[in-house]
């Protein structure tokens, strides 16, 4: 015999519990749909079995968040239930238990997420329920920001002047979730599932990063944002990436305090509108002739970019940084890559798959749109003869080697690596490869 009637909701890459869109609806759902809520997490194995290293810090992220979420719950007289397994698996479980009414959740625009919410969606009309998807992640998302013939913005710049018009307090207000909390189900209390359960294990060096805004760090954002060693940046990447802070408060201090730190979350939007609209960009170049580039893909040369041995002394100090901490300034991310795709003649795919195994902050439509970026395969991308010059990038933004020395100790020493590849060369071979490629491709 199944329960009383309830609703659902389905914490996906959100979270938290206040100004959350999707939440907010199922906790203040009109009278005819006014159910007690039950909040679900769902430890994907389609995810997790990708996961090589079994010491992920992301992971372990996540499960330190819903932990302190359950708690918050518990103290309220309800759970945040969660479970390990397969997506369509949990919600027949689900939907077996409980008279399930509706499920909410927020959307997500990536190729696969989209897919699996088709497929949820359908099995819950099968059992007269429905998915009911909000938007949450972005102020804009999707058809929100288009050109005045409907199609997509393929430029950034346009697509930022547009945003900008279009933009009002409405769509970056935050929304008070804590009013209704009267509505969650008052459920009995479930212990967590263990990490170690689940295949991955505890490291006490992986501490939970904090998400605080500091109001400095704005307001000289576009003056700091460019010098490595400066601890300049607000390091929120994997906040706005799991929802453990609302993009609208994001919004809404960039419009306050800085038009560049604003930049960058507009940035974001559009790469993810990129990739909802041009789904083959997360697996092909964007554009297709950029598919016949005859990359070297030398795997003696990618461990050495991977590891920070490549005796370019910028690269290194910002492949040993990732290494260690899951983190590279952005400045050095686009050093980097640049170096690998065109100095090494590697395909940006490859750079791009590392960056997504090892970054905290990994999104794959922003990952996959600077890699593009890098390549000059995406949408707004770089010339291909546009080459970073590590040694001017350095003097540039490392000209005391302040970041250089804090990730490569040994620089200057007997024991650091000769360069792998005479810059000049490389310059040159890569100007060559690429119209050649390109030229073939007409």
């Amino acid at each position: 015999m199944k329960s009383d009637k309830v609703n659902i909701f389905w914490f996906r890459r959100d979270l938290r519990l206040d100004d959350n869109v999707g939440l907010f609806h199922a906790l203040s759902s009109d009278s005819d749909n006014n159910y007690p809520v039950i909040p679900i997490f769902i430890f994907d194995k389609t995810i997790l079995e990708n996961l090589d290293d079994k010491n992920d810090a992301r992971v372990q992220f996540i499960h330190h968040t819903i932990s302190n979420m359950k708690s918050e719950l518990q103290d309220l007289g309800s759970d945040l239930y969660t479970y390990h397994g397969d997506t369509t698996e949990v919600m027949k479980e689900l939907l077996s238990k409980y008279d399930v009414q509706g499920v909410y959740a927020n959307e997500d625009y990536e190729p696969a997420a989209i897919k699996r919410d088709q497929s949820i969606s359908k099995l819950l009309e099968d059992n007269n329920s429905s998915l009911k998807l909000y938007k949450d992640q972005y102020i804009f998302a999707k058809n929100d920001v288009l050109k005045n013939d409907k199609t997509p913005y393929t430029v950034y710049t346009p697509y930022k002047n547009k945003w900008l018009s279009l933009v009002t307090p409405m769509d970056i207000a935050s929304l008070n979730c804590k009013k209704h909390y009267d509505s969650f189900h008052k459920i009995p209390k479930r212990e967590i599932i263990s990490l170690e359960d689940m295949g991955f294990c505890e490291d006490p060096e992986n501490t939970p990063l904090k998400k605080s805004i500091k109001r400095a760090y704005i307001t000289s954002y576009h003056l700091n944002r460019d010098i490595p060693h400066l601890d300049a940046t607000s390091k929120l990447g994997i906040h706005l990436r799991f929802g453990t802070i609302s993009v609208r408060k994001c919004a809404q201090i960039g419009t306050k305090l800085n038009a560049t730190w604003l930049s960058e979350i507009i940035w974001r939007e559009f790469f993810m509108q990129i990739l909802f609209h041009f789904p083959h960009a997360g697996v092909k170049a964007f554009k297709a002739k950029y598919e016949k580039i005859n990359w070297r893909n030398n795997k003696s040369d990618f461990k050495k970019w991977c590891d920070g041995e490549t005796g370019y002394a910028m690269v290194d100090a910002g492949m040993r940084e990732l290494n260690q901490t899951g983190h590279m300034h952005n400045r050095v991310r686009m050093v980097t890559a640049s170096f690998l795709i065109k100095h090494l003649l590697i395909d940006w795919r490859w750079g791009e798959k590392y960056f997504a195994k090892k970054l905290l902050d990994f999104d794959l439509a922003s990952n996959n749109g600077n890699w593009q970026w890098a390549a000059g395969t995406g949408c707004d991308s770089a010339p291909y003869f546009r080459i970073f010059n590590p040694y001017t990038q350095q003097k540039k933004f490392d000209p005391d080697f302040e970041y250089i020395k804090k990730w490569v100790p040994e620089y200057g020493t007997d024991e650091y690596p000769e360069e792998m590849v005479e810059h000049k060369m490389a310059y040159r071979r890569a100007i060559d490869v690429y119209k050649s490629s390109l030229a073939e491709s007409l």
